[in-house]
Formats: structure tokens, sequence, C-alpha cells
């Protein structure tokens, strides 16, 4: 049951960070103009605004005028009910759902931003940073400082792929690691990294191959981002335990 409302509380979150993600990539008031079709300008009613369920039982276009309905819509409210179920099943009702959901609620803003414009904005990331870093300073299985080196890592490390790869890497992306080390701390943000890195790398090759992306054709970098950082969150100790036992 509870599971089930948390996945519910998602759909709602995501379709509300779809609308953030659109209004500051527009510069526009979060709460001014009421949601309305991209299309017609029509005022969206509250059977159009249902969460995932509207967009199939519309058939992905508009009530009002037939306009196609962005399947980032339906993407975004699933993206976030499945990561935010997939923090709490590994934390559940402790403190440390805190840091978890802030860093869910950083991760998802920054897809939905990187995939429509490969933007990461700061006025999403810095907020949040600073809740992260005040939530560490209370919550969390190691010392204060050990989060803070995450973040130190997270950025340094970003900074200088950046510069190796001149301008490969945008600035969005580093400040995004700064939040992500001070969540993760330092171990666990490197490994997200390479994981990111490396599934990143897959999907560049399969869209190659499949003639969807061409050579040196900029890519989102931030849904690989926060596949290697909820991975790293929840199963990083296991991976980093079986690697030793492997290797070492």
């Amino acid at each position: 049951m509870i599971d089930s409302l948390v996945f519910i509380y998602g759909l709602v979150l995501g379709s509300f960070f779809n609308v953030v993600a659109i209004r500051l990539l527009n510069k526009q008031s979060l709460a001014f103009p009421p949601s309305h079709c991209v299309h017609c300008q029509h005022r969206l009613q509250a059977l159009d605004l249902i969460p995932v369920f509207s967009y199939l039982f519309l058939k992905g276009k508009c009530r009002y005028c037939k306009g196609p309905i962005s399947p980032l819509y339906p993407f975004g409210e699933l993206l976030t009910a499945i990561s935010i179920c997939f923090v709490y099943k590994k934390v559940g009702l402790s403190l440390e759902l805190i840091p978890s959901l802030l860093l869910t609620v950083l991760l998802v803003i920054s897809v939905l931003t990187d995939i429509r414009k490969q933007l990461i904005l700061d006025i999403v990331t810095f907020p949040i940073l600073g809740g992260l870093v005040i939530s560490r300073l209370f919550i969390g299985t190691e010392p204060f400082w050990y989060y803070m080196l995450g973040g130190l890592v997270g950025f340094t490390l970003l900074l200088f792929i950046a510069i190796v790869s001149k301008g490969g890497m945008g600035g969005g992306d580093i400040k995004l690691y700064a939040a992500i080390g001070v969540a993760l701390g330092p171990m666990l943000t490197i490994m997200s990294l390479v994981l990111a890195s490396f599934v990143g790398a897959i999907a560049g090759l399969l869209l190659m191959l499949t003639g969807k992306l061409k050579r040196r054709q900029p890519m989102a970098f931030g849904p690989f981002i926060m596949v290697g950082s909820l991975i790293s969150y929840g199963y990083g100790k296991v991976i980093w335990n079986w690697y030793m036992s492997i290797f070492l």
C-alpha cells in the first residue's frame, strides 16, 4: 500500500518537474500562466493533467487542437516515480530519505532540462546543493567532512574532464557532480562517474550504429549521470565488495 502511494506521489511530482524544467528553460514563471497546450494555448483541465494516463487516453494528442504532446511528459512522470520508489525502497522512512530525495529531485530535473536543451541549470543545482550540505551536517553514516570531500572530488573530476576534453563537459555537469559528491561521498562519486561513462559510451555507440547520432554530435550526458549516481547510491558498496573479491 505504501509503495503504491509513493509511486502515485512520484507521478504527481514528475508532472510538476516537467513544468519546472520547461518553464525554467524558457525563463517563465512557475505559477503563471496555468498549464496550457503549447500549440493552441487552451488551458488544460483536470482530466488533461492526470500523469501518464492522460497522455495514453488522449493518444499523445491535445484534446482541443489535436496537436502532438511530447512523450517527454510521461517520460518525466515515470522517471520521477520510479526513481523515488527506488530510493525509498533503499532507505525507507529514515532520515537518509531527506538527502536521497534531494539528490533524486536534482537528477530528475537535470535530466529533463538536459534532454530538452542540453542544459543543467544552476538555479536548480545550487539550492539543492545547499540543502544537501545542510542535511549532511546531521544525516549520514560517515562524518560531515567525508561528504564535503565527495563534493570536492566530484567538482574536481568533472572540471578536469572539461579541461582535457576542451569543452566536452559543460559547466552544469561540473556543478551537478559537486552536489552528487556531497550526497554520495568520494568513493561512490567516482564509481558513479565510471558507471555513467560506461553506460553513456554504450548508448552513444548504439545510437551511432543506428544512425540516430553522428560522430562528434553532442549528446545529453544527464541521463547517464542519473543512472550512474542512483546505481552507486543503491548498490555501490555491494559492487565495490564484489569487485574487491574478484580482482584483489
